[in-house]
């Protein structure tokens, strides 16, 4: 039986891991807080253990679900890091949401452990991870992605091998572009119409059954519709992480951006005014409760 080492257990990582024990792999878990790896090990029947190093020991097949660049390169190189333990033959996936930089800088000393390695980073809500349903996009080398693919199998509706090491990394860049253009815009049109006197919950009725009615849309209905009693998915502070990793690579491309752009300072303003730990979608919060005259791009 194929061993999965799962280093990360947030909302996401708790979600695959939930996906991966109902299709039969073991599994060894890792996270920076033992309390929650260890919690989750009891439920799912799995094993809990210490270190980075100690996953990769043990498993065939390790995936990171990070927070950020400086958790994956931590995570790799640290003490007692994965590369350290890194058996020949296995591979390592990470899903993080980092720029492509990052598992490219990895590969030399990943391939000198004799192990394979791949960027797969995932969309999708945690429902959707829950059951298997998620979208994964690939980077690496078509032989590392068979071999890991049994396990994406079991995580995924579709995966996508998308080109070399990096490649992965980049398209979720691009997807998340797209879904905090359409946050940032449910939240204006959600000010709009309140504000025009419609009830919040039947303009989102018809938002989510218009030409927009994306996924996304149907699965932050709860979020946007009562944010009070709804509890944060994804974290402002993260969304201004990714919008900077975006603005950054399109940068280092020469891409223009103005849209992603524009909802970086969105995003940023209601940091200052909500904190970095509300859910993204309370940008609606703040443009709600926001009477500050706001300046177009024409200066009106």
């Amino acid at each position: 039986m194929t061993t999965v080492g799962l280093l990360g257990i947030g909302r996401m990582g708790t979600a695959m891991c939930r996906s991966l024990a109902g299709h039969g792999f073991g599994l060894v878990l890792y996270n920076r807080t033992p309390k929650r790896a260890q919690a989750l090990a009891e439920e799912l029947g799995a094993r809990a253990v210490t270190s980075p190093s100690a996953v990769a020991a043990e498993a065939d097949i390790c995936i990171t679900m990070l927070a950020d660049e400086p958790a994956v390169e931590a995570v790799y190189r640290g003490p007692g890091g994965l590369i350290e333990g890194a058996r020949p033959a296995s591979i390592l996936i990470d899903m993080s949401t980092v720029p492509p930089s990052t598992i490219r800088g990895l590969e030399a000393d990943v391939r000198s452990a004799g192990a394979g390695i791949l960027d797969a980073p995932v969309s999708g809500s945690v429902a959707l991870a829950d059951a298997g349903q998620l979208t994964i996009m690939v980077g690496g080398s078509a032989v590392d992605l068979e071999r890991a693919r049994p396990v994406l199998e079991a995580l995924a509706q579709r995966i996508f091998h998308l080109g070399p090491l990096g490649s992965g990394a980049a398209m979720k860049l691009a997807v998340n572009a797209v879904i905090f253009g359409l946050n940032n815009a449910l939240a204006e049109s959600l000010a709009l119409a309140e504000r025009a006197g419609i009830q919040r919950s039947l303009a989102y009725d018809v938002l989510a059954a218009s030409a927009v009615g994306a996924p996304f849309v149907e699965y932050k209905r709860a979020a946007f519709v009562d944010p009070d009693a709804t509890p944060t998915a994804f974290s402002l502070e993260l969304a201004g992480k990714d919008l900077r990793l975006i603005t950054g690579l399109a940068a280092s491309l020469g891409v223009a951006v103005p849209q992603a752009e524009a909802n970086l300072a969105l995003i940023l303003e209601a940091i200052a005014a909500l904190g970095p730990d509300r859910d993204f979608s309370s940008v609606a919060t703040y443009l709600r409760e926001s009477d500050a005259p706001r300046v177009s791009a024409r200066g009106t």
